[in-house]
């Protein structure tokens, strides 16, 4: 109706969903991600996860651990489940997905890639190593998912940019593949992997300090913005 609107300004944007019963993640999932770390392509798609306390919204700040000392950004598109579904059919997948947002898979490098024998679920899923948002957009209001330009900025500069096309797999071949294992159920998120341009590759690596400011965005769904403190 237009009769009830509140300023932006006046308002804190949550998290679209803050509290999913899982959060799925994809790793090794851009072509370009895979060469900037001289690996192979994965034959099928590299699950993990997040947990969901691991959610703050789209401004919210991200907190440093002290416990780390490599922390790092990763720009991803996020398919959110709007169907409850068991073994999906990838020709069906999309019939289970509600819409899409912009997330930063915030990761500790060092507790990824070095500590805790490997595994990387301490390394994702520090709180606020989720920021999420800014809202859902609906399937139906993206023109083509796989061609969206996905940018991720720090303190202003440029450090990844790429497009959905260069997904190894696609929305509807993750969740067809997630589903072989898991049920997936309403307001799961399917983060789908980051392209090339992260600190940890680069030469050399580059880590977040508290006062740098992180902007991810991605074409049609939006800008997320989080300062490290």
């Amino acid at each position: 109706s237009g009769q009830h609107r509140v300023l932006r300004a006046t308002a804190q944007l949550l998290a679209p969903v803050g509290d999913p019963e899982k959060v799925i993640c994809v790793g090794l999932n851009y072509h370009d991600h895979c060469q900037e770390q001289g690996v192979k392509v994965p034959k099928e798609p590299l699950i993990f996860s997040k947990f969901p306390s691991s959610i703050t919204g789209p401004f919210d700040d991200i907190v440093h651990p002290q416990d780390s000392s490599e922390l790092d950004w990763e720009v991803e598109l996020a398919a959110i489940i709007g169907k409850r579904g068991r073994h999906i059919e990838e020709a069906a997948a999309l019939e289970h997905v509600l819409g899409f947002t912009v997330a930063n898979d915030v990761s500790a490098r060092d507790w990824q890639m070095r500590r805790n024998g490997r595994q990387w679920l301490l390394g994702k899923t520090f709180d606020t190593f989720c920021p999420l948002g800014p809202a859902i957009v609906t399937k139906e209001a993206v023109a083509d998912v796989h061609n969206l330009w996905i940018r991720c900025s720090v303190n202003g500069h440029r450090m990844q940019d790429s497009n959905t096309r260069h997904l190894i797999f696609g929305v509807p071949a993750l969740v067809a593949w997630v589903s072989r294992f898991v049920t997936l159920v309403p307001g799961d998120i399917l983060l789908t992997g980051t392209p090339a341009g992260v600190g940890v590759f680069r030469e050399p690596p580059v880590f977040l300090k508290r006062g740098d400011e992180v902007q991810c965005e991605i074409e049609e769904l939006g800008t997320i913005c989080n300062q490290v403190v």
